[in-house]
């Protein structure tokens, strides 16, 4: 007979005797009688058997969060108690295992923490005198946002009227959301996942800080952008359309003094030394017999 968990009832070998199964395993009590008396003696019967590592005890997918100790549990069956030891494939360094008790470590690898070097599959060993199992496992590794960068485009610096977009940018696992601390105006459209705002007609309203703040569950981090809307273009049009009219009316005025003074007249010309000019200017006037007479001035090219 047995006890403790073992097959109960009377047990009888036959020749060959059967297959042993891990339920074969626990305490039996051997009775011996005859009409003199009775010997009983009890047996532990121990049933080892091979490595095995399943899913419940050795999920395939893992998240590591980076800055914490760097442990992979993964739980394996077998008897004698195999060793089990994880490695990243491509490296040979092991990752402690989380589910050895009394596992002696040096101290410097107890202390490692997760980076995102870390991310990547590992292969998971379990180990005993009858063999061994393998299982593979991939590791992702979290960390909170970082390297915010925002960005105006095409700059910062805006002339009124015109068009810019600032961008959001971050690194993080998951994959960061984002909100905005905007200037209050009406000419403001957000995209669809929120990494940028989008302005067309910009007015004085659009000045101001841009911040945007990228989260997820493990923390959050921001960024601003100072955007400057320039009107000094307008100052600048009405100078020169002002330095326009005074030019205009410089030029009319001395149009007129030239037509007044300098400009040659239609009638008779006394020609007496034009031979070999190419240039005249009317000088001078006087009245002959035949009316006005100008006279004029050569000059050598």
């Amino acid at each position: 007979t047995s006890e403790g968990g073992g097959h109960h009832g009377s047990v009888t070998r036959g020749r060959g005797g059967r297959v042993v199964t891990r339920a074969d395993g626990g305490r039996y009590v051997c009775r011996a009688s005859n009409r003199h008396g009775v010997a009983v003696r009890s047996v532990l019967v121990t049933v080892e058997y091979r490595p095995s590592i399943g899913e419940r005890g050795c999920p395939e997918r893992r998240r590591w969060l980076e800055g914490t100790p760097a442990q992979l549990g993964c739980a394996a069956t077998g008897n004698p108690r195999p060793r089990v030891t994880c490695a990243k494939l491509g490296d040979n360094r092991d990752v402690p295992d989380a589910t050895e008790p009394g596992d002696h470590r040096d101290p410097a690898e107890a202390t490692t923490n997760v980076t995102r070097a870390h991310a990547g599959t590992y292969q998971c060993r379990a180990t005993n005198a009858h063999g061994s199992a393998v299982r593979n496992v991939t590791v992702a590794v979290e960390y909170g946002p970082g390297g915010v960068t925002v960005t105006a485009l095409p700059s910062a610096n805006v002339t009124r009227g015109g068009g810019f977009t600032v961008d959001c940018g971050a690194e993080g696992v998951p994959a960061p959301t984002y909100t905005w601390a905007l200037p209050p105006a009406p000419n403001l459209r957000l995209a669809a996942d929120n990494r940028s705002v989008t302005v067309t007609g910009a007015t004085v309203a659009n000045r101001g800080v841009y911040t945007c703040t990228a989260s997820n569950r493990h923390g959050r981090r921001a960024g601003s952008v100072v955007v400057r809307v320039d009107e000094s273009w307008l100052a600048a049009l009405a100078a020169l359309g002002a330095l326009g009219a005074v030019a205009a009316l410089g030029l009319a005025v001395a149009g007129g003094y030239y037509m007044k003074t300098t400009a040659c007249k239609k009638g008779e010309y006394n020609v007496r030394d034009a031979e070999g000019s190419s240039e005249a200017a009317c000088l001078h006037r006087h009245r002959g017999d035949r009316g006005d007479v100008f006279g004029i001035q050569l000059t050598q090219p």
